[in-house]
């Protein structure tokens, strides 16, 4: 009941109430806890892409830049394609030596292609003869791996396609590709998608996650996600699986609102900026640029940075998904090997700080980044050193706890720490003991105290009526206080517990104490009531106006210099119809309903640029050439209509467009037909 109550408030003051994006199966926290347990202790995995495209090894004409979407960057036709089944002929392939590399490597599971975009199984599928019993090896791939992956102690996972260009049923079907469907069927292609699925989560053993991926074309959506979700629950009650099952996932960042499918973000070739409390995530990076193999790729990124990187998404709380290619006669590339080879050294000695670990407690370090085993008697801090101290004092700030020892892992003999005012100073050697990233792991008593200067956090400066702001000090033993009259917060001003309404202009300043003595600095930020932009006459009729364009750019052009291909009303801001073309541009007009006097936030998801305007005000710009990416800007509205232009372009490649909006501390979603006119 105050859960609900707490919730009301948000909506009625926009209080900033994160709502994490955990799934939408009925389950408790403790039954949730239990089955993630291995997954988050784990927090290091190896990624497999291998497939038919090992085949051409990234070269096709002229050009040799193709990775594993080379069926697609390169317009192969389905029968050109098949043509490398007759080349697919791992003989090397030796699936315990692919898993004791990836143990030796410190990971804890494997994820690998079962089936590509490209639609070719890597096991011997009974519903599909597209699959690796029409190669010359004739041997189940998976099998052999997970038989491996057992015997090693790791845990198999399973990456799945849901996107397949060969498929007859699946749409959007290439216009490029061959043969042309007459009577593509999607609900045929959905069963066999399932039946795929099932054969993997029957005829395998328990499989930790269900790695899917393509979900992005106009095809897929909410309701098929929740189907494929609930399958793959039904089939292994204890499977773990992503996000990308359903249609929520936010471009590269990868996080996903609330009320979708998925277990956990996949973030894409990047680090988030920070950790997401309550929120389980996973960055799948690749070693060099291409997740197939490339022959002429050969820019692989060092062990030391994917050590830190390693290191990095730990201490924000996520897994790390490393990628490898492998070669088409069954080999890891030797870069590949090296470097796996090197963590796995550094992961001997230095595991304990990585493997069940949490998020750190200190906000940011100069020289490096922490992890953590807290507990109430004692804690763990991990303190991962990138820029080692030359004076041989490592300064470790704000701590409030009482040591109780400190220790280099991998020494022998242990390190003095004392106290330095809210400081602590470890003696350690000065230099390095390891080159990539030296550990020192620092006892505490009791849980974690850091002094920092508090957080806070809103998704707006600006408010209409009200607005809730959550403030966060970063250890439970600490109380933040707060003032909005300009003056620095003392130990009589107001505790913050939980989240400060606002009702008028002011400047917040928040201050952390300890045992009532001040142990932070101040934060301060500046929040405005502002006066909503004035609604519109109703629009006389419902959807919106689309323009089509054809051309070459690299920025969103001047529309009104350029002649339109054609023009139409649309009920959705999305790509229907057009989901696969190259050169192609959008301006979208009309007006878009709001129910109430709020701030209202806009989320622009494209590929390539894009601009969203409100009442003649650019509110989002996403502009620019880039990968499927989504960017948030904000809007104070008064209830009713209000003018709405989206500008879009794709230059080449694969493409996005979406839109979707929220008041203040509500999730986004997409806006309903009703709420569109023109």
């Amino acid at each position: 009941m105050r859960v609900m109550k707490l919730l009301a408030l948000a909506m009625l003051v926009g209080l900033a109430v994160s709502v994490p994006a955990q799934g939408i199966n009925q389950e408790s926290k403790a039954e949730r806890d239990a089955r993630m347990k291995w997954w988050r202790e784990a927090r290091f995995g190896m990624f497999i892409h291998w497939g038919l495209y090992a085949v051409p090894a990234g070269k096709w004409g002229d050009r040799t830049n193709y990775g594993e979407w080379i069926m697609e960057s390169a317009k192969i036709p389905v029968d050109e394609y098949r043509k490398f089944l007759g080349g697919f002929n791992p003989t090397k392939f030796d699936a315990r030596e692919w898993a004791r590399m990836a143990k030796d490597a410190g990971m804890r599971y494997i994820t690998i292609t079962t089936k590509h975009h490209d639609g070719f199984a890597l096991y011997d599928s009974k519903v599909s003869d597209y699959d690796i019993m029409a190669t010359p090896f004739k041997r189940d791939i998976m099998k052999e791996l997970e038989e491996a992956t057992r015997a090693e102690g790791l845990t198999m996972c399973w990456y799945h396609s849901i996107m397949d260009w060969q498929h007859p049923d699946y749409e959007p079907h290439r216009e490029w590709s061959n043969p042309q469907p007459t009577d593509a069927n999607f609900a045929r292609f959905e069963k066999y998608l399932h039946d795929q699925v099932s054969e993997l989560l029957t005829n395998y053993g328990p499989i930790g996650v269900m790695w899917f991926d393509g979900e992005w074309e106009r095809t897929w959506n909410h309701e098929r996600g929740s189907r494929l979700d609930a399958l793959c629950r039904k089939l292994q009650p204890k499977v773990i699986v992503n996000n990308r099952v359903d249609v929520g996932r936010g471009g590269m960042a990868g996080m996903s609102d609330a009320g979708f499918a998925g277990d956990f973000g996949t973030p894409e070739q990047e680090i988030p900026a920070q950790g997401i409390p309550g929120v389980d995530w996973e960055s799948c990076m690749t070693m060099n640029t291409h997740w197939g193999y490339n022959a002429w790729d050969k820019n692989y990124k060092s062990t030391r940075e994917l050590i830190r990187n390693l290191i990095d998404i730990v201490s924000k709380g996520g897994n790390y998904l490393l990628n490898v290619g492998p070669k088409a006669d069954g080999t890891f590339p030797e870069e590949s090997v090296v470097r796996l080879k090197e963590i796995g050294q550094w992961m001997k000695v230095n595991g304990d700080a990585i493997y069940a670990t949490q998020a750190s407690p200190f906000k940011s370090l100069k020289w490096g980044r922490a992890t953590m085993k807290p507990g109430k008697t004692q804690s763990e801090v991990f303190l991962h050193v990138f820029d080692w101290p030359r004076d041989g004092k490592l300064i470790v700030p704000g701590v409030g706890n009482e040591i109780v020892g400190a220790q280099i892992l991998g020494a022998s003999s242990r390190s003095v720490a004392r106290k330095s005012g809210g400081d602590v100073v470890v003696e350690v050697p000065k230099t390095a003991p390891n080159g990539h990233a030296t550990v020192v792991k620092l006892t505490l008593k009791g849980m974690p105290i850091i002094y920092a200067a508090p957080t806070i956090n809103s998704d707006s400066d600006e408010f209409v009526d009200a607005i809730g702001v959550r403030i966060d000090s970063g250890s439970a033993e600490l109380v933040t206080r707060f003032t909005t009259d300009g003056s620095t917060p003392t130990a009589n001003s107001a505790a913050a517990k939980g989240n400060v309404v606002l009702t008028k202009s002011t400047t917040l300043k928040v201050r952390s104490f300890h045992n009532g003595k001040p142990v932070s600095g101040v934060a301060d930020r500046k929040f405005t009531k502002v006066k909503p932009w004035a609604a519109s006459p109703a629009p006389a009729g419902k959807g919106l106006k689309r323009e089509v364009y054809r051309g070459d750019w690299d920025k969103c052009p001047n529309w009104d210099s350029l002649k339109a291909e054609k023009a139409d009303v649309i009920e959705q801001i999305d790509l229907k119809g057009y989901g696969a073309d190259e050169h192609l541009g959008f301006r979208i007009t009309g007006m878009v309903y709001v129910d109430a006097d709020d701030v209202y936030r806009f989320n622009l998801l494209a590929d390539d640029g894009a601009k969203l305007s409100i009442d003649g005000k650019l509110v989002v710009d996403h502009d620019g050439l880039h990968s499927p990416s989504d960017k948030t800007g904000t809007a104070p509205l008064a209830k009713g209509w209000h003018q709405i232009t989206v500008e879009w372009f794709n230059k080449t490649g694969g493409s996005a467009l979406e839109v979707k909006m929220a008041r203040l501390g509500q999730p986004f979603a997409s806006v309903r037909p009703a709420n569109w006119g023109h």
